[in-house]
């Protein structure tokens, strides 16, 4: 479950602009996660649940916002939405696809105290 240290580095970047901005209490994090990230969002807020016990976003509610997946189609010279990694294109049925979009994960928003 790699879910598990992906929610680690979410809290090390909590609690370092917790440090560097001087915030006691963090009560909710919003976590921008791409369709094509490999990332399962239920897996990934029982993680974050875990591993901010006793933390400075301890309690803190966690919004997921998914984002979709693109790609560039090198075939037919478009930009397509894409539901996997290496799927065809959805205009003209190519494999050669380039991902452009949606295999990121960010955070995008806290809300403190």
């Amino acid at each position: 479950m790699h879910e598990m240290s992906l929610a680690e580095g979410v809290l090390q970047l909590v609690e370092d602009a917790a440090r560097k901005d001087q915030f006691k209490k963090v009560t909710a994090v919003w976590l921008e996660i791409g369709q094509l990230s490999g990332v399962e969002p239920q897996a990934m807020a029982f993680c974050f649940d875990a591993v901010t016990r006793g933390s400075v976003a301890d309690g803190a509610r966690l919004e997921i916002i998914a984002t979709p997946g693109q790609g560039w189609c090198m075939a037919c010279a478009k930009t397509v939405p894409m539901t996997e990694v290496f799927g065809a294109c959805p205009s003209c049925g190519s494999y050669q696809m380039q991902v452009t979009g949606g295999t990121e994960m960010r955070v995008k928003e806290l809300e403190v105290i």
